[in-house]
């Protein structure tokens, strides 16, 4: 799976101070790499990682089960899924950078995916 993640987010991703990655809806198949795009300004292909579980929960749960590593604050977890009642988070593992950045066609992709885009690695 493909995901589009703004920098920042990417950044601590990479180096590992942020072990979740969380979105509003679940990708249906199941999935065990992530593949991480970095949007603008940067618009590469800059790594991957194994997603060791995923979680579906309340908000609430989800945040108590991943606060340690999710590498966002807690006004920032809450703003995101205001007037929600299902969070996702996928559980990161054996992150790697890409030495050399790779562009959306070497995934088969013209276009970023809004959220997410299955692909073969």
């Amino acid at each position: 799976m493909l995901l589009s993640i703004n920098p920042e987010h990417v950044e601590n991703i990479l180096n590992e101070t942020k072990r979740f990655e969380f979105r509003k809806i679940r990708c249906k198949c199941p999935v065990q790499h992530l593949i991480i795009y970095c949007t603008a300004p940067v618009k590469m292909v800059v790594g991957e990682a194994h997603i060791t579980r995923v979680i579906e929960e309340s908000p609430e749960a989800v945040w108590n089960e991943t606060k340690d590593a999710a590498g966002i604050s807690k006004g920032f977890f809450d703003a995101y899924y205001n007037g929600r009642d299902k969070a996702v988070a996928y559980e990161l593992d054996n992150v790697t950078r890409y030495g050399v950045p790779k562009t959306l066609s070497d995934f088969g992709l013209r276009f970023p995916p809004q959220s997410f885009s299955y692909v073969d690695l």
